[in-house]
């Protein structure tokens, strides 16, 4: 009688192997992990490496070490001069404004002496350079914002460049304040254009750069402040000063404290002028 053999005990059923998800989005599967923490990731999480893929945090953490570009003088760096063009665009849009409207725009942005210390109208030291005389004074202007004003945002930064340029016309309207007639109304962003150029003259000078060129434009547009009838001495002068003093303030801070020294000298030049504009302003009150 012939026997069969034992058969052999059932083997247990082995485990299907887990599929890998997302640590991020766990509803998604994948067998991809990062190159520095090994957590698996999905398509959406990958963040391209030297080698391989990382996760987004190991990205964010490596990124930490990195330090931030800077312009020239401190700020962010600039791929397209916002500032300069904003400005360009608020010029015109002003313009177009003064066309429609006859003098009514221009009489109340204008620089006029008398109604900022009587009335208390201070806002005229600023929005006096956004409103013109002329089609050819906005186009001067314009062209020389646009061809000086990328220049010096891309070597300062934005925020610093605007500074310049509002200071600037500020302290072109506060020595027209103080120089002009209380009657003499003033127009035009010549008092921050010729800020500009003299930031321009100081940057240059910075950068052992040649200057030459900026020198001859500051003196033949000066020489025409006061050949030609009709034009504010007092804007540009006012702020040609105003933009080389500041702009030297900014070029020549500190560098392992840079930012604090700009602060200061921002600061620092607004309450100057603030100042001058009280006292002219307190004279003027006593003699009325």
């Amino acid at each position: 009688m012939t026997s069969q053999p034992p058969s052999p005990p059932p083997q247990p059923e082995q485990p299907a192997e887990a599929v890998p998800t997302c640590y991020r989005h766990p509803e998604k599967e994948t067998w991809v992990r990062c190159q520095r923490c090994e957590r698996p990731i999905c398509p959406d999480c990958m963040r391209d490496a030297a080698v391989g893929f990382q996760c987004p945090e190991c990205v964010a953490e490596g990124n930490k070490g990195i330090r931030e570009a800077k312009s020239t003088f401190g700020g962010s760096v600039v791929r397209t001069p916002i500032v300069t063009y904003t400005i360009l665009v608020l010029n015109v849009l002003v313009f177009g404004a003064q066309y429609l409207t006859g003098e009514r725009v221009t009489a109340e942005l204008e620089m006029f002496p008398a109604r900022v210390a009587v009335l208390g109208e201070f806002y005229r030291l600023i929005t006096v350079a956004f409103v013109h005389g002329s089609i050819f004074h906005i186009l001067f202007n314009c062209w020389a914002l646009y061809v000086v004003g990328p220049y010096l945002e891309r070597a300062f930064g934005h925020v610093r460049y605007l500074a310049i340029y509002v200071i600037s016309a500020i302290g072109g309207s506060v020595l027209s304040l103080w120089m002009d007639a209380l009657n003499q109304p003033t127009v035009g962003a010549s008092g921050a254009i010729f800020g500009l150029f003299g930031a321009v003259f100081v940057v240059g000078r910075k950068l052992n750069m040649d200057v030459r060129g900026i020198a001859a434009l500051i003196a033949i547009n000066l020489a025409i402040t006061f050949i030609v009838p009709g034009i504010s001495w007092t804007g540009h002068i006012g702020g040609l000063i105003t933009g080389s003093v500041l702009a030297g303030a900014l070029a020549y801070a500190p560098k392992n404290s840079r930012p604090l020294w700009q602060v200061l000298a921002i600061v620092g030049a607004l309450a100057v002028l603030a100042v001058l504009v009280m006292v002219r302003v307190s004279a003027i009150m006593s003699a009325v």
